[in-house]
């Protein structure tokens, strides 16, 4: 599974020049042609295109695998593990006056390698060091065998998102290059990384994981904060800066440049990666369940370059599913959990109510390329098992960087993606047409809403290329939803053939589409 590999794989001030945004695979702004090749080193002058320098030279030398941390950690259970707790009043910054604080994990279970974690300040760039005296093992009896040297696993950033007088944890950087974050009210959910080589490929899948931070430690009374990061593998580097900004919605703005050691056949940009196990659009439970619904997203949703707004639900497929929405300059995409309906979750320990939608909004121009949805198998809900990612039309090739900004948007109810209607639940069953299925949408907005029952408002329904080899549509009607102030589109669907069939319907009024375009495959 993607997401258990790529966990367990785990190692888990504003830029000073203009950013364009834009996916470039031309010569990096940093890009020194007589660069010692050999002077892969620590960076010494630290900010985003010393970084990027140091990933270009990096890229020019053979990957060397980090050493690990002793087996005898990587042994222990996940509660071992997680009753290591970091104290907090070694918190970086605790005492200081401002909003921030920083706290560390440490390595162990699926977190195999120890990353440095620099502090860039007034007086200089310093690495963080590392004391099993930073940590309270609990009922662990195995604390004096932790080596004085270890290293941390990764870091969380501490801000009052919540309350005024408390520091919440805001975002997490632990395990291969992921990235966790929330805005206001919200808990932990899904993922982002730094970077997909190759999912969901035959050859199998690479995981680069972050090298070395560096935290840029803010001013008493910022609300943002600064983090560098240094991104390897065995084929390809890369630099990053994120501007993490907590808040209702924490924004984490996001510049990478990447370099290749050897040719890629897919490079994933801007990945997601979430959990979906089982959902209202679910024919059958995978085992018996006392939660109606589980999953961390609910769907995809895709703006085109071209103004159209998609909406593909997801799901928990019976075998590997790989779909592509091509765009041009895409004006973002996301997964999102747009049920937050406590009732239809029943579960009072993880919240999935709660867990936060990221959105990816793209700074600048991207070009061309699709949207690539990947959903896995799975038989529970423990490993996430869904991965969406931008897949440029260039991709990268040695001695070419490739250039990419774009802004995370952590967030919950949000009603301007899309601003038109928007699809708020997905329902089938096999109908009551022999060998079809039945689909029940429901359409949500505030237009929607102001709708009187008596309009007369059609469902463009449309099957594959609209030529009927695929199937009919049958039973078709739209009718007002009261209790969600909405509108429900129904109608059965009689495939021909054996293939997959692809659906795309949205409502309109006359001439004016009211909605976005909800989008499903049927597997065979």
């Amino acid at each position: 599974m993607v997401g258990a590999a790529d966990k367990a794989s785990a190692g888990k001030v504003n830029a000073d020049k203009p950013n364009t945004g834009k996916v470039n695979a031309g010569k990096a702004s940093a890009d020194k042609p007589n660069a010692d090749k050999a002077s892969a080193g620590k960076v010494n002058k630290v900010d985003y295109d010393a970084v990027v320098e140091h990933a270009r030279v990096l890229a020019t030398t053979p990957f060397v695998e980090p050493q690990r941390i002793p087996d005898w950690l990587l042994e222990i259970s996940y509660d071992e593990w997680r009753d290591i707790r970091f104290r907090p009043e070694k918190s970086l910054w605790r005492k200081a006056d401002g909003n921030f604080e920083i706290q560390m994990f440490h390595p162990g279970l699926y977190y195999d390698r120890a990353v440095p974690i620099n502090v860039v300040d007034a007086q200089g760039v310093h690495q963080v060091a590392f004391s099993p005296s930073d940590f309270d093992y609990g009922k662990n009896n195995f604390g004096s065998r932790v080596p004085e040297n270890l290293g941390f696993a990764g870091f969380r950033v501490h801000y009052p998102i919540n309350k005024p007088d408390y520091r919440d944890e805001v975002i997490v950087f632990l395990g291969a290059s992921y990235l966790r974050a929330l805005g206001k009210d919200l808990g932990f959910g899904i993922s982002a990384r730094g970077l997909a080589i190759d999912t969901a490929l035959s050859s199998g899948e690479e995981f680069p994981f972050f090298k070395e931070f560096w935290l840029v430690r803010p001013a008493s009374s910022a609300k943002t904060i600064t983090i560098l990061a240094l991104l390897d593998s065995q084929r390809m580097t890369g630099a990053f800066e994120l501007i993490v900004t907590p808040g209702e919605q924490t924004t984490t703005d996001v510049r990478a440049t990447f370099f290749s050691r050897s040719e890629i056949e897919k490079i994933g940009l801007a990945p997601l990666t979430s959990m979906f196990y089982s959902g209202e659009n679910s024919l059958l439970a995978t085992t018996p369940d006392y939660r109606p619904e589980v999953h961390d997203s609910d769907g995809l949703a895709v703006h085109t370059g071209e103004g159209e707004w998609i909406w593909r639900p997801i799901e928990n497929p019976q075998r590997l599913r790989v779909s592509a929405f091509n765009a041009i300059n895409p004006g973002g995409f996301g997964l999102l959990q747009r049920d937050r309906n406590f009732d239809h979750y029943q579960d009072l320990e993880t919240r999935p109510e709660r867990r936060p939608s990221v959105w990816v909004q793209p700074t600048g121009d991207w070009g061309r390329g699709h949207v690539e949805l990947i959903e896995i198998p799975t038989h529970s809900d423990t490993n996430d098992n869904i991965v969406a990612f931008w897949v440029p039309e260039i991709q990268a090739q040695p001695n070419s960087p490739l250039s990419i900004s774009y802004r995370l948007i952590w967030h919950g109810e949000d009603a301007t993606r899309p601003p038109a209607g928007r699809v708020v639940a997905t329902r089938r069953d096999n109908g009551t047409r022999e060998g079809g299925q039945r689909f029940v949408i429901d359409f949500q907005g505030e237009a929607l809403r102001k709708m009187p029952a008596s309009t007369v408002i059609f469902g463009n329904v449309t099957v594959g290329a609209g030529t009927g080899e695929q199937g009919e549509v049958v039973d078709q009607q739209v009718i007002k939803n009261p209790d969600i102030g909405g509108w429900r589109l129904i109608f059965q669907m009689l495939p021909r053939g054996s293939g997959p069939i692809e659906l795309r319907a949205f409502l309109k009024l006359d001439d004016q589409v009211l909605t976005e375009t909800w989008s499903y495959v049927i597997e065979p």
